[in-house]
Protein backbone atom coordinates (compact mmCIF):
# COMPACT_ATOMS: atom_id res chain seq x y z
CA UNK A 1 0.00 0.00 0.00
CA UNK A 2 2.91 2.30 1.12
CA UNK A 3 4.34 2.25 -2.69
CA UNK A 4 1.23 2.90 -4.21
CA UNK A 5 0.87 5.80 -2.37
CA UNK A 6 4.07 7.13 -3.02
CA UNK A 7 3.96 6.28 -6.83
CA UNK A 8 0.59 8.38 -6.86
CA UNK A 9 2.43 11.18 -5.46
CA UNK A 10 5.06 11.11 -7.57
CA UNK A 11 2.34 10.75 -10.46
CA UNK A 12 0.98 13.80 -9.13
CA UNK A 13 4.18 15.85 -8.51
CA UNK A 14 5.21 15.33 -12.32
CA UNK A 15 1.93 16.28 -13.54
CA UNK A 16 2.09 19.61 -11.91
CA UNK A 17 5.57 19.68 -12.81
CA UNK A 18 4.38 19.33 -16.89
CA UNK A 19 1.10 22.24 -16.17
CA UNK A 20 3.90 24.67 -14.89
CA UNK A 21 6.50 24.26 -17.74
CA UNK A 22 3.09 24.52 -19.94
CA UNK A 23 2.43 27.71 -18.60
CA UNK A 24 6.07 28.96 -19.28
CA UNK A 25 6.16 31.54 -22.29
CA UNK A 26 8.33 30.20 -24.48
CA UNK A 27 10.76 31.43 -25.94
CA UNK A 28 12.70 30.67 -29.22
CA UNK A 29 16.27 31.97 -29.95
CA UNK A 30 16.92 34.12 -32.45
CA UNK A 31 19.25 34.35 -34.45
CA UNK A 32 20.77 37.70 -35.90
CA UNK A 33 22.76 37.67 -39.39
CA UNK A 34 25.24 40.77 -38.47
CA UNK A 35 27.60 38.99 -41.26
CA UNK A 36 29.34 42.12 -43.54
CA UNK A 37 31.55 44.87 -43.83
CA UNK A 38 31.42 47.36 -41.62
CA UNK A 39 32.74 51.15 -41.98
CA UNK A 40 34.00 52.91 -39.42
CA UNK A 41 31.80 55.91 -39.41
CA UNK A 42 33.30 58.20 -36.09
CA UNK A 43 34.96 57.56 -33.12
CA UNK A 44 34.40 59.01 -29.81
CA UNK A 45 37.20 60.00 -27.59
CA UNK A 46 36.86 62.22 -24.68
CA UNK A 47 33.64 63.41 -25.45
CA UNK A 48 34.46 64.49 -28.85
CA UNK A 49 33.22 62.45 -31.96
CA UNK A 50 35.38 62.84 -34.50
CA UNK A 51 35.61 60.89 -38.34
CA UNK A 52 36.79 57.81 -38.52
CA UNK A 53 39.31 55.87 -41.13
CA UNK A 54 40.32 52.75 -39.08
CA UNK A 55 39.90 49.64 -41.14
CA UNK A 56 36.81 48.01 -41.75
CA UNK A 57 35.34 45.34 -39.13
CA UNK A 58 34.32 42.40 -41.18
CA UNK A 59 32.34 39.64 -40.18
CA UNK A 60 32.36 36.52 -42.22
CA UNK A 61 29.37 34.04 -42.76
CA UNK A 62 31.72 31.65 -41.08
CA UNK A 63 32.08 32.85 -37.28
CA UNK A 64 35.40 34.58 -37.89
CA UNK A 65 36.14 38.31 -38.23
CA UNK A 66 39.07 40.71 -39.06
CA UNK A 67 39.59 43.47 -37.52
CA UNK A 68 43.06 45.98 -38.02
CA UNK A 69 44.98 42.54 -37.98
CA UNK A 70 43.51 40.77 -34.89
CA UNK A 71 41.56 37.70 -36.38
CA UNK A 72 39.50 35.59 -34.45
CA UNK A 73 35.75 34.40 -34.37
CA UNK A 74 32.34 36.31 -33.36
CA UNK A 75 29.40 35.23 -31.59
CA UNK A 76 25.76 36.75 -31.14
CA UNK A 77 24.66 37.03 -27.82
CA UNK A 78 21.03 38.93 -27.57
CA UNK A 79 22.53 42.53 -28.81
CA UNK A 80 25.88 42.30 -29.20
CA UNK A 81 28.34 40.54 -30.37
CA UNK A 82 31.98 39.41 -28.80
CA UNK A 83 35.08 39.15 -30.56
CA UNK A 84 37.47 36.98 -29.29
CA UNK A 85 40.36 35.30 -30.29
CA UNK A 86 42.46 32.66 -27.96
CA UNK A 87 43.95 35.74 -25.58
CA UNK A 88 41.24 38.87 -26.15
CA UNK A 89 37.69 39.32 -25.92
CA UNK A 90 35.96 42.06 -26.37
CA UNK A 91 31.98 42.40 -26.74
CA UNK A 92 30.64 45.44 -29.13
CA UNK A 93 27.12 46.47 -29.02
CA UNK A 94 24.57 46.42 -32.11
CA UNK A 95 22.51 48.93 -32.45
CA UNK A 96 19.65 49.79 -34.97
CA UNK A 97 20.65 50.74 -38.64
CA UNK A 98 22.57 47.72 -38.97
CA UNK A 99 25.25 49.50 -36.53
CA UNK A 100 27.97 48.07 -34.11
CA UNK A 101 29.46 50.06 -31.63
CA UNK A 102 32.93 48.93 -30.04
CA UNK A 103 34.03 50.69 -26.54
CA UNK A 104 37.00 49.49 -25.10
CA UNK A 105 39.87 51.99 -22.50
CA UNK A 106 42.52 53.46 -24.96
CA UNK A 107 45.58 55.66 -23.86
CA UNK A 108 43.21 58.51 -24.03
CA UNK A 109 40.35 56.80 -21.99
CA UNK A 110 37.56 55.02 -23.00
CA UNK A 111 36.86 54.86 -26.72
CA UNK A 112 33.60 53.94 -28.59
CA UNK A 113 34.56 53.27 -32.15
CA UNK A 114 30.76 52.96 -34.59
CA UNK A 115 30.44 51.04 -37.09
CA UNK A 116 28.28 51.43 -39.72
CA UNK A 117 27.47 47.98 -42.31
CA UNK A 118 27.30 49.22 -46.04
CA UNK A 119 25.76 47.58 -48.86
CA UNK A 120 26.46 47.71 -52.63
CA UNK A 121 23.02 48.33 -54.92
CA UNK A 122 23.78 48.30 -58.22
CA UNK A 123 26.99 50.73 -58.15
CA UNK A 124 25.72 52.62 -55.25
CA UNK A 125 27.01 52.61 -51.69
CA UNK A 126 24.40 52.84 -49.09
CA UNK A 127 23.04 52.24 -45.55
CA UNK A 128 21.14 49.16 -44.71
Amino acid sequence: MGVIRVAASLLRCLALTAFCLALLPSSQAQSVNVSGRYQCAQVKVQKKIIPCTAAPLILKNDGHFELRGWEGSYMVEGDSVELSDSLTKARAKIEPGHKIVLRYYGKHGWVEMTYERRVADLGKTELT
